[in-house]
């Protein structure tokens, strides 16, 4: 008869070996694909040779990018941009992932629908529709002379015009991972709350947000990142200068014909999305603390 114990003791050991061996290819290639190239990356930006091609220690293209009064333009405009899109998700989304959760009509469904549509566009014909309805002589121009009103002042080429495309494309995620959040929310909860005389905004308040707070973050830790790192709808709709990092990267690179300085701006956007980064990751962390 064979041992109980034994059988026991492996079976842990076993299913440990088996978990490991399913994560090692996916961590393997995040290694290989994410890890190395940043590590790469860093090197080769403070690992630098000199006059004489003897390679050393030097932060000069730091120095560099930190003192540039255009570097710190573009910097500091990716940062403007990436919070004043993650504040306007969040007003934006929120109330549309409240009346998800708690509608019961027909109209829920049709709301979902727009709310979901962006995610199934490709940026760059959103960058297109955006200029053919917002651009000069786009749509808008056009209904308001035909009605006799004077024109806007088009967002497009301007520091808005990645604000109103990057909210546009990030809708959707949002949208998604609060209707998620907000499963954890009981109509029970909210019916006792209701009954003891709690106004939807106490409601909103001590039931709903207390219990989507993570989803909160993990919404806005995706979106952050996705906007910092953007690239099309940027360099598509934003002016030439000053522009996000994403665009910066690549004219550096591409005009300029300077990859060490294009390495760096790719070293300190990953700095900068990291510290985002890290929000989602103490965030998951601590849901799976016992």
């Amino acid at each position: 008869m064979p041992s109980t114990t034994s059988d026991t003791a492996g079976h842990p050991a076993g299913r440990g070996l088996f978990g490991l061996l399913l994560v090692a290819i996916p961590v393997l290639l995040a290694g290989w694909m994410v890890i190395w190239p940043i590590l790469s990356a860093l090197v080769r930006t403070v690992w630098v040779p000199d006059a004489d091609g003897i390679p050393g220690l030097s932060f000069d293209s730091y120095a560099f990018f930190f003192t540039d009064g255009y570097s710190l333009a573009n910097l500091w405009v990716t940062l403007w941009t990436t919070a004043l899109c993650g504040a306007l998700l969040l007003v934006i989304c929120l109330p549309i992932a409240l009346y998800l959760r708690f509608s019961t009509n027909r109209l829920a469904a049709y709301v979902q629908g727009l709310a979901i549509f962006p995610m199934f566009v490709p940026s760059i014909i959103l960058s297109y529709a955006f200029i053919r309805v917002l651009g000069p002589n786009g749509t808008v121009d056009l209904l308001l002379n035909a009605v006799g009103l004077p024109r806007i002042r088009s967002p497009y080429l301007t520091p808005w015009g990645p604000v109103i495309g990057l909210v546009w494309d990030n809708i959707p995620l949002t949208v998604l991972i609060l209707v998620s959040g907000l499963g954890n929310v009981s109509n029970a909860a909210v019916e006792a709350a209701r009954d003891v005389g709690a106004g939807a905004l106490h409601v909103l308040w001590h039931i709903v947000l207390p219990r989507i707070s993570n989803s909160i973050l993990v919404a806005v830790s995706f979106s952050v990142l996705g906007i910092f790192s953007a690239f099309t709808l940027p360099y598509v709709l934003g002016p030439a200068a000053p522009e996000m990092m994403g665009p910066f990267m690549q004219r550096t690179f591409r005009d300029n014909n300077d990859p060490q300085m294009a390495i760096t701006q790719a070293v300190i956007t990953f700095a900068f999305c990291i510290v985002f980064g890290l929000f989602y990751v103490r965030s998951v962390a601590k849901n799976r603390t016992p």
